[in-house]
């Protein structure tokens, strides 16, 4: 079984590791080390949207995801049957002119976002637009409704830090540039309110 020790690299590059091992690897099983958690949800969400099983074992400061490839293939299919809709939000405002006004927006999109019967299945959150995922948003309460009705929330890692607002995300995951970055490739409509 190969090993690739990632520990110290920032993202996305353990996500590129495992990319590059997971197409050049001849055996099916495969051991990734981290030592970030975001770095470890990141590889995680990844591997297992390539069709490949994972477990993660955490020892100290490291985690290990054993990977298997090619187990969840049906759920792989399914998934890439459903049009692909990603919202694209890049401020905690809505609009240009006046913050008052646009934070009401932000509020009544993300709202009527809910209320509609067609949703989106991804919500992407960059530069300020952060903020909306965090402790003391808001709107929380829609956000974790929206991802209850099944809509992925990416909150970017790197907004995140720049923010100080790391630890203060309440709904959704951590994301990183490889997984935004694929997320507006492989959308079949891109939404940027």
């Amino acid at each position: 079984m190969s090993e690739i020790d990632c520990r110290g690299k920032a993202c996305p590059q353990p996500i590129l590791m495992a990319k590059q091992a997971l197409e050049t690897l001849i055996e099916d099983e495969l051991t990734l080390i981290v030592d970030d958690s975001s770095s470890c949800d990141n590889v995680e969400r990844f591997v297992r949207s390539q069709g490949c099983s994972v477990e993660v074992e955490g020892r100290g400061q490291d985690f290990y995801l054993h990977i298997q490839k090619g187990r969840h293939k049906e759920g792989l299919k399914l998934r890439q049957k459903e049009e692909k809709v990603v919202v694209y939000i890049n401020s905690h405002l809505l609009g240009v002119g006046d913050d008052a006004l646009g934070s009401i927006l932000m509020r009544s999109f993300l709202k009527t976002l809910l209320d509609l019967e067609a949703k989106p299945s991804r919500l992407i959150l960059i530069n300020s637009g952060v903020q909306l995922a965090s402790e003391g948003s808001e709107v929380l309460d829609t956000l974790r409704a929206l991802s209850e009705e099944g809509i992925e929330i990416f909150s970017c890692g790197t907004c995140l830090d720049f923010y100080g607002l790391k630890e203060k995300v309440r709904v959704g995951v951590i994301s990183n540039m490889y997984d935004i970055a694929q997320s507006l490739l492989e959308a079949d409509r891109l939404i940027r309110p």
